[in-house]
C-alpha cells in the first residue's frame, strides 16, 4: 500500500511537471498577419489576425495592457501587424493578450 501511494505522488508530480513545461508563455514571439475583422469592448478592442501559416488569433487589445495611451493604436481591417504578449489557446481558438504592438503597416 505505502508503495501504491508513492508511485500515485510520483505520477502525479511527473504529470504536473509536464503540463507546467507545455503551458509555457512564447510572450517574446510576435504573432503577425492581416487584420480580419474587429470587435469594439469596453476599455478596447478584439481583433482577428490571420497569420501567412493560415493560424487565427483572436488579440484583446486594450490601453492598459499595452502600456497607456501612448502605446496603444486602433487597427484597421486589412492592416498588417505584429503583436506581442500572453497566448493561450482554448479547444478551437488562438488567443493573445497584447501587451506591445510591434508593428503596423
Amino acid at each position: 500500500m505505502k508503495n501504491l501511494k508513492k508511485i500515485s505522488l510520483l505520477a502525479f508530480l511527473v504529470a504536473l511537471v509536464i503540463s507546467c513545461a507545455t503551458m509555457k508563455n512564447d510572450a517574446n514571439v510576435p504573432v503577425s498577419g492581416r487584420v480580419e475583422s474587429i470587435e469594439g469592448g469596453k476599455d478596447g478592442y478584439t481583433a482577428k489576425i490571420t497569420t501567412d501559416a493560415k493560424e487565427v488569433y483572436f488579440a484583446t487589445i486594450s490601453i492598459v495592457n499595452v502600456g497607456g495611451p501612448q502605446n496603444y493604436k486602433q487597427l484597421k481591417i486589412g492592416d498588417v501587424v505584429s503583436v506581442k504578449g500572453e497566448r493561450w489557446k482554448t479547444e478551437d481558438e488562438n488567443h493573445i493578450r497584447v501587451t506591445e504592438i510591434v508593428s503596423v503597416k
